[in-house]
């Protein structure tokens, strides 16, 4: 079900009546229980739509619509009741718990004083165990990592309870595991909750496997929607970051960098090594062709070549260099 569309939107910015135009002609639609990934080069215009779908930044024409309402013409509380809005400031008060901090998504629900119910409470408890923070419920915000800032703001949107959660890069300057967490989360809640869920990423591999479906911005020229295997099968991905420096690879969803081959040699055998032993040739400036005449096949514990055994990449580069 769609929960927010846009009908021929322009976004792009106005100062002193000049307008920079970044994208035009935007029809784009969010459905309820979809988590969303919005990918696209730097300068495509991720955060303006972002923003711009929020309220926060005036569209040059066109317009959003959410349950057939013009945002235009919402007030900011209606806006609130709506969409919660996790940017990627990062947002320091002191002596302020990780309750406290959910607690204030359900502004928008609280009376004029601010008092908050047994069930608003019940509700922010909630929040926060869905983003598994229970134990540091107490905690003050200062006191948590990075990730777990991150979880607290998601708990906040949450505890919003709106139909829509937007998130600007809720991923960035994260490491590794808490990236991963992060977006398995989303997707999590996104199909638990039926909330419709958007993020502007630069984690195109991730968003590749956790997202149900991906706007893919480019520089001037729209934005393609679909399901992530879609846009990889029909070249989106391809046409949206190509490069002289790196490719992507449909094989296995990940980008390569474009190393300058200036060897050929051929590899057959165990395709549980081959991917490893490709990237470490290319990486080396091997092409890898049928009619090289160096030939390189691999078995479940060693490579061989030239009738010599490698038990290590480190060992086959080496070999490599001798002849």
């Amino acid at each position: 079900m769609s929960v927010l569309s846009t009908h021929q939107l322009t976004i792009g910015y106005s100062k002193k009546g000049n307008n920079t135009l970044i994208q035009s002609g935007l029809d784009l639609v969010l459905r309820a229980g979809e988590l969303v990934c919005l990918i696209g080069p730097n300068g495509s215009g991720k955060s303006t739509l972002l923003r711009t779908l929020a309220g926060l930044q005036k569209p040059l024409s066109g317009k959003t619509l959410i349950d057939n309402l013009d945002i235009a013409k919402l007030t900011h509380h209606q806006k609130a009741m709506q969409f919660a809005l996790v940017l990627t400031d990062r947002i320091d008060i002191d002596n302020a718990t990780v309750h406290d901090i959910v607690s204030f998504g359900r502004h928008p629900h609280s009376d004029w004083w601010g008092n908050v119910t047994d069930e608003e409470n019940a509700l922010i408890q909630e929040s926060i165990i869905s983003v598994h923070l229970e134990h540091k419920m107490n905690s003050f915000l200062n006191e948590l990592s990075d990730g777990e800032r991150q979880r607290v703001m998601i708990a906040k949107a949450l505890a919003q309870d709106t139909p829509i959660i937007l998130l600007d890069e809720p991923t960035a300057h994260l490491d590794l595991p808490n990236r991963v967490e992060i977006m398995l989360l989303l997707h999590k809640l996104a199909h638990k909750t039926g909330k419709a869920i958007l993020l502007s990423t630069h984690e195109l591999d991730m968003a590749l496997q956790a997202a149900d479906r991906i706007w893919l911005i480019t520089e001037n020229k729209g934005v393609e929607c679909g399901v992530p295997e879609d846009l990889v099968f029909n070249g989106s991905f391809n046409r949206a970051f190509q490069s002289k420096s790196f490719v992507f690879n449909a094989d296995n969803g990940n980008f390569s960098m474009n190393y300058p081959m200036t060897r050929k040699v051929w590899v057959t055998g165990d395709k549980t090594r081959m991917y490893w032993t490709l990237r470490a040739l290319a990486r080396a400036g091997f092409e890898v062709t049928e009619d090289a005449e160096i030939k390189i096949e691999i078995t479940e514990d060693s490579w061989f070549l030239n009738q010599t055994t490698f038990t290590s990449i480190e060992n086959l580069l080496a070999g490599l260099d001798k002849i």
